[in-house]
């Protein structure tokens, strides 16, 4: 979870990559983005940081898929609770979020 000009948003990256605040924000034709404090995620979301996912959080935010996940048959996808993994489609999850690919990854 970050803000992007201090609107909530989710961004959905690879384990092994870190977002690049910078690439967020333009992502979002905003200024400036910066990782949400945890505290702030988790009461927000109502899950745990480890466990938080793009599905069933408390309020609708906008999403940003990595990149990295175009041409992917699946990827997996944090499924609401800390090892549970959800495998879809990257098609599917951009639709069924309302998401979309951005370059976001530092």
């Amino acid at each position: 979870m970050a803000k992007a000009d201090e609107q909530p948003v989710c961004i959905v990256i690879p384990v092994a990559c870190e977002a690049g605040m910078k690439k967020v924000a333009a992502a979002f034709s905003a200024r400036k983005a910066k990782m949400m404090p945890v505290p702030d995620a988790e009461r927000m979301t109502g899950f745990q940081v480890g466990g938080i996912s793009p599905f069933g959080q408390k309020k609708k935010v906008p999403v940003l898929l990595a990149q990295e996940a175009e041409g992917q048959a699946t990827i997996f996808v944090n499924g609401g609770g800390r090892g549970l993994q959800v495998e879809v489609r990257p098609e599917d999850l951009l639709r069924a979020l309302d998401a979309r690919l951005a370059d976001v990854t530092a």
